[in-house]
């Protein structure tokens, strides 16, 4: 198994870092702005990608494994591409000298496809996005997220 892991500190309350994880409306915020469902443990998030244009690209379904307030977020994927069904996708925090400290994992990947490395890369750039939303009120959150390559 292989894990993609980054580390993002923003300075803003541990509170709205957390809420903005934990929350359908905080998602919608720095990640797609078309996630539905409830998020409590044990029910579905479901998180559409599309084009500005409309034309969608992809969606995942999440259920929601842990919600440990203002310490961790973490989802299962139970749908979606092949190479993320059965990986865990896990937020913990933590606070460090004026910064909330996002520590992220998408773990348990099968192998390092070139995917994976695709994958990779647009967290990073989603994890800007949370730290922009939190910090100035305004992430960009798909369709308005950052394209690194045809897979968007």
């Amino acid at each position: 198994m292989v894990d993609i892991l980054h580390r993002v500190g923003a300075e803003a309350p541990l509170e709205n870092v957390y809420q903005a994880l934990a929350t359908r409306e905080g998602v919608a915020g720095w990640w797609a702005t078309e996630t539905d469902g409830r998020s409590a443990p044990g029910d579905t998030l479901t998180v559409t990608f599309r084009e500005e244009s409309g034309t969608t690209i992809g969606s995942f379904d999440l259920e929601v494994k842990d919600l440990d307030e203002n310490r961790r977020v973490s989802w299962l994927v139970t749908g979606g591409p092949e190479e993320w069904v059965g990986t865990e996708i896990r937020f913990d925090l933590s606070e460090a000298d004026g910064f909330t400290i996002v520590n992220f994992g998408h773990l348990g990947w099968r192998e390092p496809v070139e995917f994976m490395h695709h994958c990779s890369t647009k967290w990073a750039t989603f994890l800007l996005s949370l730290k922009a939303l939190v910090e100035k009120g305004c992430g960009q959150p798909s369709p308005h997220d950052v394209k690194i390559s045809n897979w968007h």
